[in-house]
């Protein structure tokens, strides 16, 4: 079943990112499936980094639409009306869609629920790892008020949602099995670590889109496995859609549903990972050949 054709949690339309002349992303287009794992891949510079910025809201977008909608997709009369209001968010019949360019950045994550972890890992490493996922609950912490009554005098209904938040942290850290950890500086965690908690940390704000930046980047085949487990456990047990950049193809081919194909900052090819595969033209981007030349390399090298 194709759903980011039936059931998109989150349609690009047109993305095009400009920085003065230069043009990072040029008109993509592409659909998120909701409950599917989807990587976007590319020779380095294509576009993928730009784009993912663009999603979770580090830049805004010179052109395009980036609509996300929670529980069920919205219609396209739903999507029209609100972009024609100017509006960046609205309730429709299936839930909530937001318009991803229209929020500030750090609304995309807290109400759109959209969350991303980066390739260079950006932990708090001077906190404790419990302390790295409490952290990450600070927008749910503070909704009914950080500095609020509660709070400030510690009543039962703010100690309830404290305990809430503190188990919901727990259950991650026994996820990416780092219970034994918890009290240890994030910073002193091997790198294989670091990259599962960062994930647990995304995990705790309850994204219903986590996009990861090359989550498998310097790890070895063991790590690499594990993370794949991770998250289709994530995927299965939790409904969460993720979005991945990914040079890794092991891991790409292995746990995607659908994977998309940026050169230049445009899109070359969107399938499933056989289809993506046997693409001529993903084959003749990875090879550094034109199209053309691809038949006569497979015959070289044997493929």
């Amino acid at each position: 079943m194709r759903r980011w054709e039936t059931d998109p949690i989150l349609a690009v339309d047109h993305l095009t990112m400009r920085f003065g002349g230069l043009i990072a992303v040029n008109d993509v287009s592409f659909s998120v499936g909701r409950g599917d794992v989807t990587a976007l891949i590319g020779p380095n510079g294509a576009g993928k980094t730009t784009a993912f910025n663009c999603i979770t809201g580090f830049y805004k977008p010179t052109l395009g639409r980036l609509a996300l909608s929670h529980d069920a997709p919205a219609s396209p009369e739903e999507v029209q009306a609100l972009t024609a209001n100017g509006q960046a968010h609205a309730a429709t019949t299936g839930g909530a869609l937001y318009l991803l360019e229209r929020l500030p950045d750090h609304k995309v994550a807290s109400r759109a629920r959209v969350a991303r972890t980066f390739q260079n890992i950006r932990l708090f490493s001077g906190m404790t790892v419990l302390e790295n996922l409490m952290v990450a609950q600070h927008t749910r912490l503070t909704r009914s008020g950080l500095l609020s009554p509660s709070a400030l005098i510690n009543l039962p209904s703010w100690r309830r949602q404290e305990k809430e938040g503190l188990d919901r942290a727990l259950h991650w850290l026994e996820k990416v099995d780092l219970v034994s950890r918890a009290d240890d500086p994030a910073g002193d965690l091997p790198y294989g670590d670091q990259r599962r908690l960062e994930i647990a940390r995304a995990m705790c704000a309850d994204p219903v889109l986590l996009c990861l930046d090359e989550p498998a980047a310097g790890l070895n085949p063991r790590e690499s496995a594990a993370l794949n487990a991770l998250l289709l456990s994530i995927r299965a047990d939790y409904g969460t859609s993720v979005l991945l950049i990914e040079h890794d193809m092991s891991v790409v081919m292995e746990i995607s549903d659908h994977v998309i194909v940026l050169e230049y900052g445009c899109k070359i090819s969107d399938g499933t990972p056989a289809e993506v595969r046997s693409d001529p033209a993903v084959i003749a981007a990875y090879l550094g050949v034109d199209e053309e030349a691809v038949e006569a390399v497979e015959a070289e090298v044997g493929l």
